[in-house]
């Protein structure tokens, strides 16, 4: 009969075993990879001796192809709790040193359990994807497992932070689950995402492609816009993402941290008073209206490469969180076109979830024209923007700092889409369109016309029409936006909106 010394000097060399995951050969050769193991990344996300594992003896129970009689440390996925800079966060990383991170049927129990204690505790829930795909001598039972990944990947939507983390392969279904998350992140070269690898491709469609150029991360990055952020390697990854949920609430009860910046909430920036041209057709860099506004100048920008004509970022006023939506006059000339208007109408509805405010910074002339455009539907996706503002209920600050025309105005969040306070520039023009083209349908016929133009365009080039209308509330000087947008922010923080009941809308999707 072993004693109490001898059983708890077997659990710890049992513990030791399974911490191994497939052995020093599979940890090698993951490393010569240029990728961290499953353990290694949970270690540098999380706090210094915070991360409490779960299930860690979880085994499978497959009888097909003799798989009883093989042994799969951890079932092929390191899962637990932790704090990140203090707060509590659970997070999966699945384990491709074992079977290539295959999932099965108890890899998705052990999954489906930190997503549900994520819920129950109102933590966000990170997802590390490293994984070869379904387990296939499992069969059914590993697709019922990705069946209940993306059910409860779907229930948590809205209420918890869900952030996925491409470190390696992710092929197949296994996409789907990331793509119900709130952020992907993407390491460059060594992770790739697709429904079909292209040795299928290849098969089926004769179409040749490296797994990078399908699937890469600067692919999803700046073409299909599927993922959020791309990073240099796994540390640089994992830095991102603590940087990301510190700009974040755990759940949807709560507000986002305060964070004390030591930027003076009352500062005033003069390069905004020089930095708009004074030729309007001009471009300038938004970036640069942000920094001089926003704490420190620090904001976290998400979809930096997709996109480009709209920009959408994470920044502080004061030390609070807001979501920054901005038009881009340096490309497009910050026109609105179909991927702007998903990349927006999808950031306005997380900030929404999250009890994070907007603040609208507007240049722009109108949505993009032209036949793809209208063949790709932009009357379609360009009413996700108008849902999106119309339905969020967080405080909703917009700023013109110039062109602000037609039905893109709206688009950006006037008055009467629900902005809670509009201030606008001297530099700004609000109109149904441009006024040298206004002016050019109205007196065409008109034999004064260059003369009634150049009148037109000296009266409704201005913010003031709109001012006299009540369309907008101020008209400030640039270097004073700061302080106004912070002093909006502070005023409308004891906002109380709600939706007409209904189950759910019917978003244009």
């Amino acid at each position: 009969m072993s004693t109490v010394q001898e059983k708890i000097e077997l659990m710890l060399e049992k513990k030791e075993h399974l911490m191994q995951g497939g052995g020093a050969k599979s940890i090698e050769k993951q490393h010569s990879k240029g990728k961290l193991t499953a353990r290694e990344r949970l270690n540098l996300l999380f706090d210094e001796d915070s991360f409490v594992e779960l299930d860690m003896f979880v085994r499978h129970r497959c009888t097909n192809f003799g798989q009883d009689k093989k042994e799969l440390p951890g079932e092929g996925v390191v899962t637990g709790y932790g704090t990140v800079n203090g707060r509590l966060v659970y997070a999966f990383a699945q384990d491709f040193t074992v079977e290539g991170g295959s999932l099965g049927e108890k890899h998705a129990h052990k999954i489906w359990k930190v997503m549900d204690l994520a819920m129950k505790m109102g933590a966000p829930c990170i997802g590390i994807n490293d994984s070869g795909g379904a387990r296939i001598q499992e069969a059914v039972d590993a697709l019922s497992g990705y069946g209940g990944i993306f059910y409860r990947n779907t229930k948590s939507s809205g209420v918890i932070p869900q952030i996925s983390v491409i470190m390696g392969p992710c092929a197949g279904g296994a996409v789907y689950s990331p793509a119900l998350t709130d952020f992907i992140f993407m390491v460059k070269n060594t992770s790739q995402m697709f429904i079909t690898g292209p040795a299928v491709i290849k098969s089926v469609t004769a179409e040749e492609v490296t797994a990078e150029a399908l699937g890469g991360a600067m692919t999803h990055n700046s073409r299909s816009g599927v993922a959020h952020f791309a990073a240099e390697n796994d540390e640089d990854c994992i830095d991102q993402i603590r940087y990301l949920l510190s700009f974040l609430p755990s759940n949807n009860m709560e507000e986002t941290p305060r964070v004390e910046t030591g930027d003076d909430p009352n500062r005033q920036d003069e390069s905004l008073n020089t930095l708009i041209p004074d030729n309007p057709n001009a471009p300038y860099d938004m970036k640069d209206v942000i920094r001089a506004l926003v704490d420190n100048g620090e904001f976290y920008e998400v979809h930096q490469h997709f996109a480009t004509n709209i920009i959408c970022c994470f920044a502080r006023f004061d030390g609070r969180t807001v979501g920054i939506i901005a038009n881009e006059p340096n490309v497009m000339a910050g026109c609105l076109d179909v991927d702007a208007s998903n990349k927006s109408a999808r950031f306005i509805r997380f900030c929404d979830a999250f009890n994070i405010p907007l603040v609208n910074l507007v240049d722009v002339p109108g949505f993009l024209p032209g036949v793809d455009q209208e063949y790709s539907g932009i009357i379609r996706h360009g009413a996700k923007m108008l849902y999106a503002y119309s339905e969020a209920t967080v405080p909703k600050v917009t700023v013109i700092t110039r062109k602000a025309y037609g039905g893109s105005y709206i688009a950006m969040c006037n008055r009467e889409l629900g902005a809670d306070q509009v201030m606008a520039w001297p530099t700004s023009e609000i109109a149904v369109m441009g006024p040298a083209g206004a002016a050019n349908i109205i007196f065409r016929k008109d034999p004064d016309k260059d003369a009634r133009t150049a009148e037109y365009i000296e009266e409704f080039a201005t913010p003031y029409k709109a001012a006299e209308r009540g369309y907008i509330d101020m008209v400030i000087t640039p270097s004073e936006t700061r302080p106004y947008i912070i002093t909006a922010l502070n005023a409308l923080s004891s906002k109380r909106e709600d939706n007409p009941a209904k189950k759910h809308g019917n978003i244009p999707l």
